[in-house]
């Protein structure tokens, strides 16, 4: 009978897609002095986001150096982003790299309570579209949870591979980190098109670094949801600059790309890292200690820690100026 209802809730969980909207946010992941998972300081950055309205949390991803955990740790974040979410909105977990690893940390995930998973690419090796299928169809098969793919790296699918796993049952969404917006319509169109009419819920991200910054060139394509790291330390800009897009105030648009979003583009390409050791040191300059970043990620030099600090107080002037916070 236990066997019976446990079978019965899996199947029901596989059938409640979280259907995302809004701002995205994708924690941190904080580390004390001794390098150790802060999960003191996780829980009041989590908490602190939560506060500020997203749409749903991505807890050890990208942003929260999924790449640097072990498989302890990894859970011990999702688990204590799930408890200070607490249902508020879905929480999706990343995973990814060598296939047995990714299988381990999505169970993991699922076992903590997340919602969903982000499948980050395999680890360095380059393979053809049918392998990068294999592999996602591997993983997906490791629990219920519905599993967003990252199209980005070395994890590049064209047209015919990414249909393919869109067909796959537990798949729920395809997000793009290489930025090819021709091929990237080309694959909406075919995906869209294989899953016309059927009943399975499905969505496309904007999963490029500082995604604020291509906003525009996606929502013509008909991608709407974007990852946002801004939103970690920076939650009022992050939240005006969608209210902008939403509501079509073209002027604050310009005014937050030009004297935000676009001199932090220029400050993250900098030095490779940056999209997460300039994300970590935006936190820690609002307020909360989160460590810096795990080698090989490096920590801003203290004149790009300046520099983001004034990038970001022109982001909140013009806030200030337009009412927006």
């Amino acid at each position: 009978m236990v066997c019976i209802h446990i079978y019965v809730l899996s199947i029901a969980r596989s059938l409640l897609v979280p259907n995302l909207d809004g701002v995205l946010f994708f924690p941190v992941t904080p580390f004390d002095a001794a390098g150790e998972v802060d999960t003191s300081a996780l829980a009041k950055h989590v908490t602190a986001g939560l506060a500020a309205g997203p749409g749903g949390v991505f807890a050890a991803c990208g942003t929260g150096e999924f790449h640097a955990l072990e498989p302890q740790e990894y859970a011990e974040v999702v688990r204590v982003t799930v408890e200070v979410t607490a249902g508020q909105v879905p929480v999706y977990a990343g995973t990814g790299g060598p296939l047995p690893l990714a299988r381990q940390f999505a169970r993991a995930a699922r076992d903590a309570g997340a919602d969903g998973l982000l499948l980050l690419p395999p680890y360095l090796v380059k393979s053809p579209a049918a392998g990068l299928v294999a592999y996602v169809d591997s993983v997906a098969a490791a629990t219920e949870l519905p599993l967003v793919v990252y199209h980005r790296d070395n994890a590049r699918f064209d047209c015919a591979s990414a249909v393919d796993v869109a067909r796959l049952p537990h798949v729920a969404g395809f997000k793009d980190g290489v930025g090819d917006l021709g091929d990237l319509s080309r694959i909406l169109s075919a995906v869209r098109d294989e899953l016309r009419g059927g009943d399975k819920p499905f969505q496309f991200f904007n999963g490029l670094p500082t995604a604020e910054a291509t906003v525009a060139a996606y929502r013509g394509l008909g991608v709407e949801l974007y990852s946002s790291a801004v939103f970690c330390f920076a939650p009022e800009i992050s939240l005006a600059f969608y209210h902008a897009v939403r509501d079509a105030d073209h002027e604050l648009v310009d005014a937050l790309l030009t004297r935000f979003f676009h001199p932090l583009v220029s400050l993250r390409e900098k030095v490779p890292g940056y999209a997460i050791s300039l994300v970590k040191a935006g936190v820690r300059q609002r307020g909360l200690d989160v460590g810096g970043v795990r080698p090989p990620l490096v920590d801003p030099a203290p004149e790009h820690l300046d520099e983001l600090r004034r990038i970001t107080e022109a982001g909140l002037a013009v806030c200030d100026e337009a009412g927006a916070r």
